[in-house]
């Protein structure tokens, strides 16, 4: 037996696999709490999210991660109040990682809706890692402008101080503000955590591994993560998809960084996206971010219509 097979053979063991129809027999019961006009308004370009799958896959995750938020906030007061201390229990960190155009934005996005709405978790807060990407200007500086979402490319040290700021129970925490318009960090924004039960963070690398032994991995820092997995063929035309949107809108915006690709014809649209695909996107999906994925809590399965068929739940 190969090392390839024996390593995905134990990485496998170490989870529950749950079928799509098993997964969403967990929903019965469960209020579907969302309209479709607020499903419309969480979906992402290119997703097909409906309240089917809303039901399903999404409410059942929620209501799972609302039991673990619960969980280890009474487990924190429970050892307060055992060394006999006042209780310094922090917030519930959820990471949602995964590809470029795979959909984490829209689940990060859907699991703060659905989240607040449980009793347990009723204050949720999202962050993305893009505000943690370098200043354009400093990415040129570095000469590395065309890896932009590489682990490079990141203040990794600013991503993980932002993230022992939330998990030491600081009264606030700052995180920078990236504007997708712009295409770059905005200057003197920032996105403002308070305390909330539940902070979920969204971002390509947030599973890396550190880069040195001895410093701290953004990892250690979550309490629960999510990988979003589908297959790279798949991706890569969700990719294409999304690109052809963001030409007939976003990128019709004269404000837009990528105002230039606006006046493209499909055809040369289609070809510039497999171009951004090819060189930048699958290379970085290939060497940093699929192989973080045994690293996941639970790893959401995605079939070529974005429906989820598979859920892995790592054993306890």
């Amino acid at each position: 037996m190969s090392a390839e097979v024996t390593t995905s053979a134990a990485a496998h063991s170490l989870y529950r696999e749950i079928d799509r129809d098993e997964w969403a027999r967990l929903a019965a019961g469960m209020a579907q709490p969302l309209s479709e006009t607020e499903v419309v308004q969480i979906r992402g370009l290119g997703d097909r999210l409906d309240l089917a799958e809303v039901s399903e896959v999404y409410l059942p995750l929620s209501r799972l991660l609302s039991l673990y938020a619960e969980t280890t906030k009474r487990l924190g007061a429970e050892t307060s109040g055992f060394l006999q201390e006042p209780d310094t229990t922090t917030p519930f960190v959820v990471a949602v990682a995964g590809s470029v155009a795979v959909g984490k934005s829209t689940i990060a996005r859907l699991l703060r809706e659905l989240m607040s709405r449980w009793p347990g978790t009723p204050r949720v807060e999202l962050v993305t890692t893009d505000g943690f990407l370098y200043p354009n200007a400093e990415l040129e500086r570095r000469g590395i402008m065309d890896r932009k979402g590489f682990p490079e490319s990141y203040d990794r040290r600013g991503l993980v101080q932002f993230l022992t700021d939330v998990k030491s129970g600081a009264p606030e925490a700052r995180a920078p503000f990236y504007s997708h318009m712009r295409y770059d960090i905005v200057a003197d924004a920032h996105v403002t955590v308070r305390r909330p039960d539940v902070v979920i963070v969204e971002g390509l690398n947030v599973l890396a591994p550190p880069p040195a032994p001895h410093d701290v991995a953004v990892s250690d820092l979550f309490d629960f993560s999510i990988y979003v997995d589908a297959q790279p063929d798949h991706i890569e035309q969700w990719f294409i998809d999304r690109f052809l949107a963001l030409k007939r809108g976003a990128f019709a915006n004269p404000a837009s960084f990528f105002n230039n690709f606006a006046h493209l014809s499909d055809d040369e649209a289609v070809q510039t996206a497999l171009g951004y695909w090819r060189t930048i996107n699958l290379p970085n999906l290939e060497e940093n971010v699929l192989p973080t994925k045994h690293r996941a809590t639970l790893v959401l399965e995605k079939d070529v219509d974005h429906t989820v068929e598979r859920v892995l739940l790592r054993k306890l």
